[in-house]
């Protein structure tokens, strides 16, 4: 493959929102909200409040009101399968700015190797220096500082805006709402296979409409390494996975499994949205679909070095970014 058709594959790519786990997670926040409310108590047990004064972020002067201000949201999803559930690592990062008044909609995704700093009064000493933006969420953890906090804070630094609420879901809670719901039909692009998360098997894939279960669904959205994905790569196929488990929600059949969902949401997401927060997110974005989302991205590049390869991001594009998240969040 020459040179040229690599890097026009790649820019390709780098278009594409990165979604990972955030399939549940936009399900959660959109079409979903309605069903977190439904289950009242449930979206109780999920709340995991952010150690912060007043309950907000430090580059705030007053706190927002949700529902009515422009606010942010970092959507966390956790591979925490090396760890026993303990800590992990916040593979995907995508922070959305929502304003009430517009509706306007923006989703910006963080490249998990983003090289960051990370200072000695958040985490332990030997945690201290440059790390990949995903291990903010597991070294707040062993630090005691807050898995999510140290994650929240860290985006802060890295955008130069505030982070209002928080969303975190892991592998388990994918692959069970997945269940819950019935599964989800998809129609498959290109034939592929990848290694079940559960078991080690392999689950193919073929060309068509197809059901998937949650271990289909998972392997589904995270397959990478297969040479399909050039061609049919790991953000198309989430984008599919996305409108789909819209279009199976939207059924009537789902609201029967409320039971099951609840139980997902008490077990494996924790959010700092109040229930409350969550329906008047609802009212306002509940015809929000995925074409109405503005993506944008964080450019940079990954030059190849001895040790760690790190993401580093382009500073002056980065500059243009924060201003324009700056923007949707009216602080401009």
């Amino acid at each position: 493959m020459s040179n040229r058709i690599k890097n026009r594959r790649r820019k390709k790519l780098k278009r594409k929102v990165r979604i990972g786990l955030s399939v549940f997670l936009l399900f959660l926040i959109s079409v979903g909200a309605y069903l977190f409310f439904s289950v009242y108590d449930t979206a109780k047990q999920s709340f995991n409040e952010l150690d912060r004064e007043n309950d907000m972020s430090e580059l705030r002067d007053t706190r927002v009101d949700i529902g009515k201000d422009p606010i942010s949201i970092l959507l966390l999803g956790i591979e925490n399968y090396t760890s026993n559930g303990k800590g992990g690592r916040a593979d995907t990062q995508i922070v959305l700015t929502l304003d009430p008044k517009s509706k306007n909609v923006t989703m910006t995704s963080i490249p998990r190797d983003t090289k960051v700093e990370m200072s000695g009064d958040k985490v332990n000493t030997e945690y201290a220096g440059s790390h990949k933006i995903n291990a903010a969420y597991t070294y707040g953890y062993l630090s005691q500082y807050g898995a999510n906090k140290l994650a929240v804070e860290t985006v802060e630094d890295l955008l130069e805006i505030p982070i209002d609420r928080y969303v975190a879901v892991d592998f388990d809670g994918f692959h069970d709402i997945v269940e819950a719901i019935g599964g989800v039909k998809v129609d498959v692009k290109y034939p592929f296979w990848e290694k079940n998360y559960y078991s080690n098997d392999r689950i193919y894939f073929d060309e068509g409409v197809t059901k998937m279960n949650g271990e289909e669904a998972l392997a589904f959205v995270r397959m990478r390494k297969r040479d399909v994905n050039t061609v049919y790569s790991r953000e198309e196929r989430q984008k599919q996975f996305i409108k789909a488990t819209v279009d199976e929600v939207k059924s009537g059949d789902t609201i029967f499994e409320i039971n099951k969902i609840s139980d997902v949401l008490k077990d494996n997401v924790e959010t700092n949205l109040k229930p409350g927060e969550i329906l008047a997110l609802q009212r306002k974005f509940k015809s929000m679909g995925s074409t109405s989302i503005e993506t944008k991205e964080i450019k940079g590049t990954t030059p190849e070095v001895d040790g760690p390869s790190y993401f580093i991001p382009d500073l002056e594009q980065l500059d243009i970014l924060k201003r324009e998240l700056k923007d949707s969040l009216n602080l401009l």
